[in-house]
């Protein structure tokens, strides 16, 4: 069983985190906590400290000052062993061997005996949909499949915390979408942590987000928070003059910005029980006026809350 399944209070806790090299300070105080459940975003520019953060929640760095405990261990204990995997971005495998060997070896390693851990790497592979490239060899597998693999080899042992960097960087929609669903059909079972710079994939996984930005940690969000059910975005296919005071005009409408070229944010007031909601009033009018629209969000776009 789970070591975490018993768990009570934050899942992962980090108090007064700092990380220098040298006179180089990659990470400043940081403090946040995470709970078991949906996947949380990572985010933040290069040079962050996003990485820093991966290497020590993983226990492969110490911390300078400040503590990191997830399900109650500090990171390096024993106890988590196998119970949480980390995908770096540019993860790479042994050309020489087939991914047959390589996943066999990993589950090895995790204390698989050789027989469960063939088996280890048939299910790890089944789960990312590449059962059939089992005895390939890493050349003859394309970029997309090649990432899919290292998401299996993350997969191995069932963890219950998975730091996945830039999963979908570079692939192709097909593969990137693939990657999507297997975390969005995992999510009850592991928590993942997300580390990505196309804020549409985050916004479409993830529950929370932790913003670093040189080495602090800016916002730390609840993305499906109760104020967030205020908001409204709607994208426009084009610009229509009338568009600002019709939708102004509707009576659940307290205030409505544009925040980029077409695209609007929309907040609303107290609702009485008896109105419709406010997005088929909208939708209502875009038809009523014919106008025509790409997008419309329950909420903020999570570059609007960001930024």
């Amino acid at each position: 069983m789970s070591l975490l399944n018993s768990q009570t209070g934050p899942l992962i806790q980090v108090n007064n985190l700092s990380k220098s090299f040298g006179d180089h300070l990659a990470l400043d105080n940081v403090s946040f906590n995470i709970e078991k459940g949906q996947p949380i975003a990572l985010v933040g520019p290069n040079g962050a400290g996003k990485t820093t953060l991966f290497s020590l929640l993983c226990g492969y760095l110490l911390p300078s000052s400040g503590s990191i405990t997830i399900a109650g261990f500090k990171t390096g204990d024993a106890n988590l062993f196998g119970r949480l995997a980390a995908l770096p971005q540019d993860a790479q495998f042994d050309p020489r061997f087939s991914i047959a060997e390589q996943l066999t070896f990993y589950a090895q390693l995790q204390g698989f005996s050789r027989k469960k851990a063939i088996k280890e790497a048939q299910r790890t592979l089944e789960l990312v949909g590449l059962a059939d490239t089992f005895n390939a060899k890493p050349d003859e597998l394309s970029h997309g499949m090649r990432k899919r693999v290292a998401i299996a080899q993350a997969l191995i042992g069932s963890p219950d915390i998975v730091m996945l960097d830039e999963a979908t960087a570079g692939l192709d929609p097909i593969n990137a979408r693939e990657v999507r669903e297997l975390v969005a059909s995992l999510s009850s079972e592991i928590t993942f942590i997300l580390s990505s710079h196309d804020l549409s994939e985050l916004e479409r996984l993830c529950s929370q987000v932790l913003y670093l930005e040189k080495g602090q940690l800016q916002q730390h969000q609840n993305l499906q928070s109760e104020e967030e059910q205020r908001y409204l975005t709607i994208r426009m296919r084009q610009s229509y003059d009338d568009f600002l005071s019709l939708v102004g005009s509707i009576a659940n409408v307290q205030h409505i910005e544009q925040t980029q070229s077409n695209e609007f944010l929309i907040t609303s007031s107290a609702v009485a029980l008896e109105s419709e909601p406010l997005d088929l009033q909208i939708l209502q009018l875009c038809h009523k006026q014919q106008w025509q629209y790409s997008q419309l969000t329950n909420g903020k776009t999570l570059e609007n809350r960001l930024f």
